[in-house]
This record gives C-alpha cells, sequence and structure tokens, in this order.
C-alpha cells in the first residue's frame, strides 16, 4: 500500500473494500478460529459472539491502518487483537454470570496489559467460576504486545494510551455493576473530571470514554515513523472527548430500542427528549470539526467523524427509532456531501446484504 493517506470519500473507500475489509476479515478468521477451540462453554459462546455480531468494530478501526504507512498489516492485526479483547470482554460483562465489579476490572486488566510491552500475563478470569479458555485472551494480549514492541516511539505515547484504555475500563466496570449501583457509580466518576470537561453531562462523558479511536489513532501513527510530542498531544485532545464521544453516543442512538428490550444502560435516554439530543449531537460533530484542525491529515480525520455519522445513521435500526429520519437528514446536513456519501453507501451495503 502506498504511503498516501486518503483525501477523498472515494480514495478512502476504495482503499477500504481493497485493502483493509481483507486483511480484517482475515485476523478475525484467524481469532474465530481460536475461539472455536476454548474449553469453557461460556466463554466460547461469548467470544463467538463478539467476533460474528461486533465484526464491524474491527472493520470501522481498521481504517486507521491507513495511517501506518507500509506497515499498515501490523496496525490491522493490532487494531483487530485489541478490539476484539474490547468486544470479548464487554460481552463477558453484558451477558455475565457475575455481577461484581472487582471481575470487570481483573478482566480489563487485559486491555491495558495489552499496551505494555514487557507487562506479564495475568489469570484475567480468577474472580469468576469461568476459568479455561485455551489461552485465548492471553494470546491475544501477547499479539498486541508484540505490536507494541516494535513501536520505536512507544515512550511519547504510552502515557496517552493508557489514559485513554483507563478511562474505557473504569466505565466499563461502573456501567456493568447492579442496575441500583450503576447512576450512582458513573456520576461519582464524572465528578472527578468534571472540571476537565464542563460542557458535558455525565452521560456524555461516559460515552467519550467508550471508544478506542483515539488509541488505534496513536499507534498506527507511531508505526508510521510519525510521532513525536505535539502530534501526540494533538491526536489525544482532538480525538478526546468529541470524536470518541460522537462515535460512542451515535452507537447508543441506533441501539436504544435493543438496549430497552435486553434492559441495558443506553446513555441516550439521558436526553430530556428528542430535540436536544439532536442538538447535543450536532455540537459534538461541529467541535469534532474544530478539534481535528491542528492534525496532519485533516480531511483523514474529517472523514472518520463524517464516517460515523454516515455509518451509523446508515444502519436500518435507525428507521424503527421514534424520529429517526429527521434525525438522519439534520445530522446529514451538518455533517457535510462525503457523510451524506458514506451514508449511501452504508444503505446500499445492507441492502446488498437482504
Amino acid at each position: 500500500m502506498a504511503r498516501r493517506v486518503p483525501t477523498t470519500a472515494i480514495t478512502l473507500m476504495n482503499a477500504v473494500y481493497r485493502k483493509i475489509f481483507p486483511a480484517v476479515d482475515q485476523e478475525l478468521s484467524h481469532w474465530k478460529n481460536r475461539a472455536k477451540q476454548i474449553p469453557n462453554s461460556e466463554l466460547r459462546a461469548q467470544a463467538l459472539a463478539s467476533i460474528d455480531s461486533k465484526r464491524f468494530h474491527c472493520q470501522g478501526g481498521g481504517v486507521y491502518a491507513l495511517l501506518a504507512g507500509y506497515k499498515w498489516r501490523e496496525s490491522i492485526r493490532f487494531i483487530v487483537a485489541y478490539q476484539t479483547i474490547s468486544d470479548y470482554l464487554d460481552n463477558l460483562c453484558d451477558r455475565s454470570t457475575s455481577m461484581d465489579p472487582e471481575d470487570f476490572r481483573l478482566l480489563h486488566e487485559a486491555m491495558s496489559d495489552a499496551l505494555i510491552p514487557q507487562a506479564p500475563i495475568k489469570n484475567y478470569y480468577e474472580l469468576r467460576d469461568e476459568q479455561q479458555d485455551g489461552e485465548y485472551l492471553a494470546d491475544l494480549v501477547r499479539t498486541c504486545q508484540k505490536t507494541i514492541r516494535k513501536l520505536d516511539s512507544y515512550s511519547v505515547i504510552q502515557d496517552y494510551l493508557l489514559k485513554l484504555e483507563g478511562l474505557y475500563a473504569d466505565l466499563q466496570v461502573h456501567k456493568h455493576v447492579k442496575v441500583e449501583e450503576r447512576i450512582p457509580r458513573l456520576t461519582r466518576w464524572y465528578d472527578r473530571y468534571k472540571e476537565k470537561v464542563p460542557s458535558l453531562s455525565w452521560y456524555e462523558f461516559s460515552a467519550t470514554a467508550g471508544s478506542t479511536l483515539g488509541i488505534f489513532c496513536l499507534v498506527s501513527y507511531t508505526l508510521g515513523d510519525k510521532m513525536n510530542d505535539d502530534l501526540a498531544q494533538k491526536i489525544y485532545t482532538g480525538y478526546f472527548p468529541y470524536i470518541q464521544g460522537l462515535h460512542i453516543l451515535l452507537d447508543y442512538y441506533i441501539d436504544q430500542q435493543e438496549d430497552i428490550e435486553e434492559a441495558d444502560l443506553n446513555f441516550c435516554s439521558y436526553y430530556p427528549d428528542q430535540e436536544e439530543m439532536k442538538k447535543r449531537l450536532i455540537y459534538f460533530i461541529e467541535q469534532s470539526d474544530e478539534h481535528v484542525d491542528g492534525l496532519p491529515n485533516r480531511s483523514f480525520h474529517q472523514m472518520v467523524y463524517q464516517g460515523l455519522v454516515g455509518l451509523y445513521l446508515g444502519d436500518p435500526k435507525v428507521e424503527k427509532l421514534d424520529g429517526g429520519l429527521e434525525m438522519t437528514k439534520d445530522l446529514l446536513k451538518i455533517s457535510g456531501h462525503q457523510a451524506r456519501f458514506f451514508h449511501w453507501n452504508t444503505k446500499m451495503y445492507y441492502r446488498l446484504k437482504r
């Protein structure tokens, strides 16, 4: 793959369909075969379900490999392994046989260990009944560590990686405990950070912590030998909180009906009404555009947030939501013509799948 980073929606989609998706599918096929060999039936079921139902997370994250130059395949390997850890652990906590926050905390140490080159592998299942996964989670962690060890500028991004992962792990612990404990824990957590994010509500702050995009961006640029202190800082502030927040709020927006049926926490349900939710999503879009200004490859990062809008609002689930079509029209209008292109592309994809 050429070093040139795509600058238009057409060149981006061409690279995604010809290079990124096939490579992601190859990596996922490997991990799916590994998951099939997990001895414990519950762990095996959750590992396979996370790959089957959340494949698009790896496909979307794989776009960042385009920032890694000739090391794009190494970037794909890391992104797929790291996102697979995230999706697997989310399934284990969401459909858990445990409600123990210490269990959730220990499970998510796999995500921090994956970002630390020499971190020893732990028994991440120590606090739950299910134990035997045939080294599945450990091998995912080792795969990520192998990439991290190849980063010449790792020390430049280490603190930012661990900050983002720490917020992600905190969110996963607080949102998966007993129902009556979730909001008190999340609001107390937010109180520790609200001076740094005064424009966000507790549920918006929670959403900003739930994305892995900043981590993928930092690792991919570093693989491409483009990292320095200034760039690391710009990526961190460029992605957190607004692009990451937009990502997860859109994810929750389209899952509202499913989450009602499954009795799962949904941050979009805390907006007082549809109009306020729309206003705040527009705010996140506008802030995302403003915060990519200082980044190299600005047009790429702009396409990321435009792609998020187009991708999520192109999901058939949106048509079943009250006010979904009006929300789509207004958010696409504010996001620009490339978002409309990604939206059309997504609609065609789902239509061909039927």
